[in-house]
């Protein structure tokens, strides 16, 4: 009876590990589509979402804490419940910095950026790609999918340099954009550490699944 309980608590605890890093990726996702379509209500509900990943943090947080005082787990599920307090902190950052996204929207309004927004959307997406990427292979435990996470990383940050550069030369030119540029520069800013947290989330899965420590970056 015990063991059967202890299985199902090792099950929720995967269950609301994936849910909180879903809905974490949600959040990044939504912030630059209500930054690209200028969504104030949905910007607004990202701040109001945050909270659930908050609370679903310090669920999981205690669920380990439980697992590990009462079961005294070994070997993978000693590895799995580690990585499980390691990597909700990454989610919830990157909630938090889809929340501080998701802030500028509401800040920016309907003013014009002062460029194009072509590079922003691109890291968004290779962001997400990474986080589902994680997700995957934590369920699944298959880490294939992680071998080129450090690629992937230098893609977003060669994108952040480029847009950075772009909006220097663009306050020099216009020095009335400054505002609107340094805006979008922390939009870029933010999404370079949605990468570098998902890298993260990368290595505790892959010393999940091996027990070898592996850094992405």
């Amino acid at each position: 009876m015990i063991r059967k309980e202890y299985t199902a608590d090792l099950e929720k605890l995967k269950v609301d590990v994936l849910k909180m890093g879903e809905l974490s990726k949600e959040s990044a996702k939504n912030a630059i589509n209500a930054l690209v379509h200028r969504d104030m209500e949905l910007a607004a509900k990202i701040l109001k979402e945050n909270v659930i990943i908050d609370n679903l943090e310090f669920e999981i947080e205690h669920m380990c804490i439980k697992l590990i005082a009462l079961q005294q787990p070994t070997a993978v599920d000693l590895r799995m419940i580690e990585t499980s307090v390691k990597i909700i902190t990454d989610f919830d950052r990157i909630s938090d910095l889809a929340g501080d996204i998701a802030r500028i929207v509401l800040r920016i309004a309907d003013e014009p950026f002062v460029k194009p927004l072509i590079d922003i959307p691109r890291m968004s997406e290779i962001s997400q790609g990474m986080i589902s990427d994680c997700l995957k292979a934590f369920s699944d435990r298959d880490i294939k999918a992680l071998d080129d996470f450090s690629a992937r990383d230098d893609v977003i940050d060669a994108l952040f340099d480029q847009v950075r550069r772009e909006l220097i030369t663009i306050t020099i030119e216009r020095p009335r954009g400054i505002e609107n540029a340094s805006h979008l520069l922390f939009v870029a800013l933010h999404l370079e550490r949605i990468g570098d947290h998902a890298c993260n989330i990368a290595s505790r899965i892959v010393y999940m699944v091996t027990g070898e420590n592996r850094k992405f970056e």
